[in-house]
């Protein structure tokens, strides 16, 4: 049996108090929320912190605010994100991700912020610490290596929120808080595309709450590939997300992929711009699969084949578009 090591509990009652302990503490804390990916890596000597910093008790991290938009604090539950009459009707597809992830017990515990800020994964890194040793560690922990290809200069560990790519489609912003001050910036901003360093934030800086923005007529979807129904994270996420007018002319649309890279990855303008001023019809969002899914190289560094999951990315970008779009494609799987 796993047992996690021995660390000091802290849980103050605002941010300030939250950011001063970090500061004390230095790098021998983290912050921790829910605590499903944390707590894991603890026993796994993945991660190896001699305090943890509790967030469950501040308040300000436990809010909805409405308004030009909706903001959700961070430390709100999956479950209560996945079943939020408002977050339903007007951002399905956040909706639809949350209830996505893991399971039940987990999405009573696990928070939407914990989920955008979740660790990349890789089949050489999330396991226990004897088999780590006996391969001889790898870049993301205790090596230098990065065993999925030896000569690459940074780890390739996989970015695996199921959140993060609906929020980079609907064009989401987050706040955060840190002994510098606080700042707000789009989710695709948090994320670097280095499976080791994936969080462009400071360590000291607490994600407090993710604002999305007025989508009143958008139509949206997000589509999870994994191998089983429940539990897995994701090996391919497609987020879609979408502006028709009356005439089913698409006027907007952005479209974000996750595991597929180290951090999730956003089509280029010249891609998502296949769309704008079209009318989605099935030829159009084949055309459009096709092109969308050339990003995604994905490694063998996760869940099945990579040849399969390459394929799947046309498939399952097809299949979210068109939900969205409510066009019908009979995309060949």
């Amino acid at each position: 049996m796993l047992r996690l090591p021995p660390f000091d509990y802290v849980a103050p009652k605002t941010l300030a108090e939250a950011v001063a302990l970090k500061k004390e503490y230095g790098d021998l804390a983290m912050y921790v929320a829910g605590g499903t990916d944390l707590y894991p890596k603890m026993k796994r000597r993945q991660m190896e912190p001699k305090a943890l910093i509790s967030l469950s008790e501040i308040d300000e991290l436990r809010t909805f605010g409405n308004g030009a938009g909706m903001t959700i604090g961070a430390s709100i539950t999956l479950t209560e994100v996945a079943n939020h009459p408002q977050i339903k009707e007007q951002y399905p597809a956040l909706s639809q991700a949350a209830a996505l992830v893991s399971s039940p017990p987990l999405r009573n515990a696990g928070t939407i912020g914990g989920n955008l800020c979740v660790d990349t994964r890789c089949t050489y890194y999330d396991q226990t610490f004897p088999w780590r040793k006996a391969l001889g560690f790898c870049m993301k922990k205790d090596g230098d290596v990065c065993w999925v290809a030896l000569s690459s200069p940074k780890c390739l560990a996989v970015s695996s929120s199921d959140c993060a790519p609906v929020a980079i489609a609907l064009g989401a912003t987050v706040h955060l808080v840190g002994s510098e001050g606080e700042r707000t910036v789009p989710v695709e901003v948090m994320y670097r595309d280095d499976g080791q360093f994936y969080l462009a934030k400071s360590p000291d800086e607490i994600l407090v709450s993710i604002h999305l923005p007025p989508r009143a007529g958008w139509r949206m979807a997000y589509w999870k590939l994994r191998r089983r129904g429940s539990i897995d994270f994701p090996i391919l996420g497609v987020a879609v997300a979408l502006h028709l007018d009356e005439e089913g002319v698409c006027t907007e649309g952005r479209v974000a992929l996750g595991a597929v890279a180290s951090r999730p990855v956003v089509l280029d303008e010249e891609v998502n711009g296949i769309l704008v001023g079209q009318k989605l019809t099935p030829e159009l969002v084949e055309a459009f699969a096709q092109k969308a899914s050339r990003p995604a190289k994905p490694m063998d560094n996760t869940d099945m084949n990579l040849s399969y999951r390459k394929k799947m990315a046309r498939v399952y970008i097809a299949g979210a578009l068109s939900e969205a779009a409510g066009v019908a494609v009979n995309s060949k799987q």
